[in-house]
Parts: structure tokens; sequence; C-alpha cells
């Protein structure tokens, strides 16, 4: 099948797919006059990829995953290795956003919004802050 069905039917768009064809994460078949040819296994490892993405996999994290996903002897520890470390770091920036989101609502409830000019998220973001 050609780039458009295969966009469609892997949900991503032809310019990620030439991409992941461009980093190694794909190897379409090409048909005498060059084209690429994707096969259904093409298709299955695309839905894989875009999955693996939506869950914030980085690409070489994707990289991994799918060489164990085409790995029939794997052992799921390994995959299991790397879900874990995604979770720690994910755990990690919610809990950065948590701490951004307290100091960012502690300095606009300090802040007056009317017409004087001194502003206490100003003050922050020049490094004059309390919060420093």
């Amino acid at each position: 099948m050609n780039i458009g069905v295969a966009s469609e039917k892997s949900g991503l768009p032809a310019k990620t797919i030439r991409y992941y064809e461009d980093i190694g994460l794909l190897h379409p078949a090409r048909t005498d006059n060059g084209y690429r040819d994707y096969s259904t296994a093409d298709i299955h490892r695309l839905r894989f990829l875009q999955r693996s993405r939506s869950l914030g996999f980085s690409v070489d994290e994707c990289r991994q995953l799918l060489s164990l996903y085409q790995d029939r002897e794997r052992d799921s520890a390994d995959v299991k290795a790397i879900a874990k470390a995604k979770l720690v770091e994910i755990d990690r920036k919610i809990a950065e956003l948590v701490g951004l989101r307290g100091l960012l609502h502690h300095l606009v409830s300090h802040c007056h919004g009317d017409e004087r000019p001194d502003c206490p998220i100003i003050d922050e973001l020049a490094g004059q802050g309390a919060a420093q």
C-alpha cells in the first residue's frame, strides 16, 4: 500500500511516517518505480509507535520498545524496566509542575492587579521576588 493508505490506516501523517523511515524505525519495501510499499506489518509497527509516543516515550525509547516488540524471545522484565523508568520521569515532571503551579498561584494571589506599578510577578520574573 502507498503512504497515503498507510497514513490513513495508521492514523499518522505521511510526514511522520517518512520521518520514522528516515531515522530507521521503519523499512518499507520499494516498488520498481521507487515508491514506498507498506505492508500490514508496517502498519502494525506504525500503530505501535503511535501508541508508544502518545504515552510519552521518546524516539529512542520507542526504538527499544519496537525492538522488544519484534523479539519473540524478549524478557518482559526488559519492557517493564523501560516503562517503569518512564513512569518515574512522568512522576518527576508532575511534581515539578505542581511546584510551578504553587509558585505561580502564590504570585497571582499576591499581585494587586490594579493601577499601581509594583507587581510580585514582575519582581519574580526579574529575579527580585521573595520566592528567590
